[in-house]
């Protein structure tokens, strides 16, 4: 089995607010990836007192002992616990009914003998390739679907559409969030390999545009997690102001990505 992870912060000033995990069973038959996004919180506060990366860790950690620990369980249920679990370690201190309280995208890949199961909630990617080399992009494109007019306020996302009917769900303090989740599963044989993205590594498809997710997919089998962050990050540079890729909030983002081989 091969597997590679890299996850780099968008500001070396800045704490990553991803997290990437691999989890092995110890019977080494079966295990499973997760990649967490943390959401940024506005500059006015989230009604927290934990960071977000102290979020992505809490929830990131239980998600990937969940999933491995728990193989009958299935990943919307590992996740349902998982942010329980969290918020119950920071409910008495926090307000975790704020619209911003930390939160998270989510990918989770898990794979046995017999299946590879998978989830993904809000903008987070999950890319799965076949024997034959085609590849399969599992998405959530609630937020992709919204009109780029309603995202340009941060009260107006907050206030209707940020774990909303009718606008996008990320994993935050409700448990029951874990059910809007893109979920489902495909027998093992038609699957030979995984890539699992935050939307800073993503950005080289879905922003960029320097190919579709088979060209991603080959470029990181071929070279590897890292040069996809380094093209990205090259990319990002060639267009520091934004200008030929309008609706980038951040220049450098965070950019995760995990690469298994099954």
């Amino acid at each position: 089995m091969r597997t590679e992870l890299v996850s780099e912060p968008g500001d070396p000033a800045r704490p990553n607010e991803d997290f990437a995990s691999v989890g092995l069973s110890a019977c080494g038959q079966g295990g499973s990836v997760v990649v967490l996004d943390g959401v940024t919180p506005p500059p006015g506060g989230a009604g927290c007192l934990h960071s977000v990366p102290w979020f992505t860790a809490r929830l990131g950690g239980a998600l990937t002992e969940l999933t491995v620990s728990l193989p009958d369980v299935p990943p919307a249920e590992a996740l349902s616990l998982a942010i329980a679990r969290t918020a119950g370690a920071h409910a008495e201190t926090c307000d975790l009914s704020h619209p911003r309280t930390p939160q998270a995208t989510v990918a989770v890949a898990r794979w046995s003998p017999e299946s590879v199961e998978y989830l993904v909630l809000s903008d987070a990617v999950l890319l799965l390739a076949a024997p034959d080399g085609t590849v399969t992009p599992v998405l959530d494109d609630r937020l992709a679907r919204l009109p780029r007019e309603l995202l340009r306020s941060a009260e107006f996302v907050d206030g209707t559409l940020r774990n909303r009917e009718g606008g996008f769900f990320t994993a935050a303090a409700d448990p029951s969030v874990a059910a809007r989740a893109v979920t489902g599963s495909v027998p093992r044989g038609r699957v030979s390999a995984l890539a699992a993205l935050s939307d800073g590594a993503a950005r080289w498809a879905e922003t960029f545009l320097a190919g579709d997710w088979t060209d991603l997919f080959a470029l990181v089998r071929a070279e590897g997690t890292r040069a996809l962050v380094d093209r990205v990050r090259e990319l990002e540079r060639a267009d520091s102001t934004g200008r030929a890729f309008l609706g980038r909030a951040k220049t450098h983002d965070d950019a995760t990505a995990v690469y298994v081989e099954l």
